[in-house]
C-alpha cells in the first residue's frame, strides 16, 4: 500500500503517480491545480486530457515522476459513453449548439449495430472541430470558439471495440449506451457524430466516462474528495514504473552506469523498458539501439 504522502509540513511528497477519477465540469488543468493544493506541491502534471464534460481516469505525475509522463505507453483507452441519435451539434457533444434535428425513433437496433461495425477497426477519422489538434500552432478548439472555420484532415485511428450495451427511446431521439476501446488520438465525440451521420439522423455525445488509459483503470482511481481526506499517491515511483513498463533487473555495476546516463548492454525489448537495481528501485528507462541500450530517462541520477 502507498504510504501517506503528507501528515505534516515537514514531510515531503514522494515521486509517483496519482490516478484521479475526474468529475464532470472540471478541466484537466483544474484537477492539477486542486491536487497541487491538496498534496502541497507545485510539481504536478497530467498525461493527456479529458474534456470538462467527461469523467473518469486522469493520470497525474508528482515530483520527479512528472518526467515519467511523456514516456508512459498510454496508447490504448477505454470508455463508457452515451450517444444521442436525432441531432447534431457544433461541438459533436451536448455542450454545442444544435445544427440539425431529425426523427430517430424509427432507427432499428440492427441498423445501429451495422453502422457501429463500420466504425470499428482501422479508420480514417476527422477530429472534432473543438479538439486539441493543432492548426498552424494553435489548438483547433481555440480557433473554433473564436468563430473561425476549422478544417481538419482525417487521421488514422484504431477502434478495437465498439459495443452497443443498451438503447433508450425518448420521443424523437434514441440514446445508445456504448463501450469503446480505441487507440490514443481517437475522438469518441467524432464516433458519435459519424454514427449519427451514417444513420441519416445526426448524432452527438451526451456522456463520456474514461474507464482506462494504458494500464491504469478506475480500480486505482481516487476521487478528489477522498484524496483530500487521505492525501496519498496511487503508486509511488517504483510501483508506477513496474506497472507501466517491461522490467529488467540489473546488477549494481550496470545500475551505477545507468545512474550516470551511460549506455549498457541491450535487453532485447521493443520500445521503452525499465531497469531496476538489486534493491528493487527503478533506475532508468531505456531503449535498445543495436546490441546496446541507452537511457531515455534517468530516474535515480547518481548523487
Amino acid at each position: 500500500m502507498p504510504r501517506q504522502t503528507r501528515t505534516s509540513s515537514q514531510q515531503t511528497v514522494p515521486p509517483g503517480l496519482l490516478v484521479v477519477d475526474k468529475p464532470s465540469g472540471m478541466t484537466s488543468h483544474d484537477v492539477v491545480a486542486r491536487v497541487r493544493r491538496t498534496m502541497g506541491t507545485r510539481r504536478v502534471g497530467h498525461a493527456g486530457t479529458l474534456d470538462p464534460m467527461a469523467t473518469g481516469v486522469l493520470v497525474l505525475g508528482l515530483e520527479r515522476a512528472t518526467k515519467l509522463l511523456g514516456h508512459l505507453a498510454l496508447d490504448t483507452k477505454a470508455y463508457l459513453a452515451t450517444v444521442r441519435l436525432g441531432s447534431s451539434t457544433s461541438t459533436d457533444d451536448a455542450e454545442g449548439e444544435c445544427l440539425s434535428a431529425a426523427d430517430a425513433s424509427g432507427v432499428t437496433e440492427s441498423a445501429v449495430r451495422s453502422a457501429i461495425a463500420n466504425l470499428t477497426g482501422d479508420l480514417e477519422q476527422v477530429p472534432s472541430a473543438v479538439s486539441a489538434v493543432k492548426v498552424n500552432g494553435r489548438r483547433a478548439y481555440e480557433l473554433a470558439r473564436q468563430g473561425e472555420q476549422v478544417e481538419l484532415s482525417a487521421r488514422p485511428v484504431t477502434v478495437s471495440r465498439f459495443d452497443l450495451l443498451a438503447t433508450h427511446h425518448d420521443g424523437d431521439v434514441l440514446d445508445l449506451d456504448v463501450m469503446v476501446e480505441c487507440s490514443s488520438g481517437t475522438y469518441v465525440r467524432a464516433l458519435a457524430r459519424d454514427l449519427g451521420r451514417d444513420l441519416g439522423v445526426g448524432g452527438h455525445l451526451v456522456r463520456l466516462r474514461r474507464t482506462r488509459v494504458g494500464p491504469f483503470g478506475l480500480s486505482t482511481a481516487r476521487t478528489l474528495e477522498s484524496l483530500e481526506q487521505h492525501p496519498e499517491l496511487s503508486m509511488e515511483l517504483d510501483e508506477a514504473v513496474a506497472t507501466a513498463f517491461p522490467r529488467v533487473d540489473v546488477g549494481a555495476d550496470t545500475a551505477r552506469a545507468l545512474s550516470h546516463g551511460q549506455p549498457v548492454r541491450g535487453a532485447g525489448f521493443e520500445g521503452t523498458y525499465a531497469s531496476f537495481d538489486p534493491e528493487g528501485r527503478a533506475v532508468a528507462l531505456l531503449r535498445d539501439r543495436g546490441s546496446g541500450a541507452k537511457p531515455v530517462l534517468v530516474l535515480r541520477p547518481a548523487g
